[in-house]
């Protein structure tokens, strides 16, 4: 038996640590003992909203326990960072797919190292498409968020000129401190992101009404990637007079079908083991305490990642 979070609607919290079977591994996954793992907006909120039965959990890092039988992957003893496409990382022990697996170097910690999966990939899949991004003037809505701070410091290293958005000038700061070339303040920038149009590439999510106003303000030939709908998930679009714009929507588990997860996780831990890419810690905790930063998560008490040990 091991430990594992459960999602259990009859528990006074929504999240609890209990025990459950150990993980058997198939032939194509390795065993990973769980060392920390990260939270994600959309696994926390939506595991919340459904309120079933459930093992939660998509980022993590640990020690390779056992390796995939099929040879494939990092060895048993290994240092990695791994993805779990089907939940369920927030536990003691993980059967994890080798092709989710990379090893990471000694200069990064188990706790950055988890924070990169779900954010580090989104951004950078996210990115890639826009093309050779040298030069172009990149909008970057959602720019606090562990997504948003990774768009914008994988951009500035791809030569980009980035334009961000924050709430308030503190949070512009942190922006900035990310790599942001211009940051636009405030709790509705609608005006000041048509003022200081047009844009090559535009990643925005937010959404709704948001988006509406951001697909105009892209140059003939530019990308819009909708990453996300916080404010909301649907929108109208005038197209009227945009011919040659794309509006591209963008779903992780879809990327997947493209990439493989395992060689641009290996990437991003090496940009960061190098200094070229800061992770956004800003909570890290014993897993003991996961309901009350789920929570707090939910509620946006803090920007970019929560990490939690086991």
């Amino acid at each position: 038996m091991i430990r594992a979070v459960i999602v259990d609607p009859h528990n006074k919290k929504s999240f609890s640590i209990q025990e459950v079977e150990a993980p058997k591994a198939q032939p194509w996954e390795a065993i990973v003992q769980v060392k920390a793992f990260s939270l994600n907006r959309g696994e926390v909120s939506e595991a919340i909203k459904l309120q079933e039965n459930s093992r939660p959990g998509w980022d993590f890092s640990g020690i390779v326990l056992q390796e995939a039988v099929s040879g494939v992957g990092p060895k048993k003893g290994s240092r990695v960072v791994g993805l779990s496409l089907t939940k369920g990382a927030w536990a003691e022990e993980i059967a994890a797919p080798a092709a989710t697996l990379a090893e990471i170097p000694d200069g990064i910690t188990f706790e950055q190292a988890a924070s990169l999966p779900v954010a580090g990939l989104s951004a950078l899949y996210a990115l890639r498409k826009g093309g050779l991004l040298l030069g172009k003037r990149v909008l970057i809505t959602g720019s606090t968020g562990g997504v948003g701070l990774f768009v914008h410091q994988l951009a500035a290293l791809s030569g980009a000129y980035t334009i961000g958005v924050a709430r308030s000038e503190s949070k512009a700061e942190q922006v900035r401190a990310f790599g942001a070339n211009e940051v636009l303040v405030g709790d509705d920038v609608t005006k000041a992101i048509s003022a200081n149009g047009p844009y090559d590439f535009i990643i925005d999510s937010v959404g709704g009404d948001t988006l509406a106003a951001l697909f105009p303000q892209l140059i003939p030939q530019g990308i819009c990637v909708s990453l996300g709908h916080s404010s909301s998930e649907s929108t109208t679009l005038n197209i009227l007079g945009l011919g040659g714009r794309t509006l591209y929507s963008f779903f992780l588990g879809e990327e997947f079908n493209r990439h493989e997860p395992a060689p641009d996780l290996a990437l991003l831990a090496r940009l960061v083991a190098e200094g070229k890419l800061q992770t956004i810690i800003q909570v890290q905790k014993s897993w003991e305490e996961i309901d009350e930063v789920a929570h707090q998560l939910i509620d946006r008490q803090f920007i970019g990642k929560a990490v939690l040990t086991i």
